[in-house]
């Protein structure tokens, strides 16, 4: 393996350049068409449950695996259907797994405000776990009122981590292309 020098890394600045360039344009792409985005992210996640329930499936055949054959095919036979539904019918998916997750804020935030009632007496900044608490019930609410919102609030969040991500890939090509 050859030996990393200064100006080896200098001149791939030109790949992290690209990187961010295509980091940008899915950013804004998804800021454009946030249902697609979500549609794609279900979609792909599919692709990826379809993969792992055949491999799980094609391990039934091996020796060397300690799980028994039964859990290996109910769990090739989940990932399977859940692939399918995922690649089939993605925005159902989409709107099941918020569903999931508005319900999961609401009693993740009740078990907070009831923590932070608990800690009190104990610990002074208890309201912040308070507030947290309310907040996680909030949203959850929110999203179950308008499962719309949720699904666009997502989009928004993975296209602001994709625009971070291309600006600092952009500025980190840059100044290394400058070094050469």
């Amino acid at each position: 393996m050859g030996r990393m020098t200064e100006e080896s890394v200098a001149r791939s600045g030109w790949v992290f350049v690209l990187y961010g360039v295509i980091a940008l344009a899915f950013g804004i792409a998804m800021l454009c068409w946030p249902e697609r985005t979500v549609q794609v992210m279900v979609m792909a996640f599919g692709l990826l449950a379809l993969i792992d329930g055949a491999v799980s499936l094609l391990s039934v055949f091996r020796k060397d695996i300690a799980l028994p054959n039964w859990l290996l095919i109910a769990y090739a036979a989940a990932s399977i259907g859940l692939g399918v539904l995922a690649l089939y019918q993605p925005l159902w998916l989409a709107e099941a797994m918020l569903w999931l997750l508005a319900l999961w804020l609401i009693v993740a935030g009740i078990a907070r405000l009831v923590f932070a009632t608990l800690l009190r007496k104990l610990v002074s900044g208890e309201w912040l776990l308070a507030l947290s608490g309310a907040l996680a019930i909030a949203l959850g609410v929110l999203f179950l009122a308008k499962p719309d919102i949720g699904l666009h609030t997502i989009a928004l969040w993975v296209a602001v981590g994709a625009l971070l991500y291309g600006a600092f890939q952009l500025l980190l090509g840059w100044r290394l292309l400058r070094r050469r």
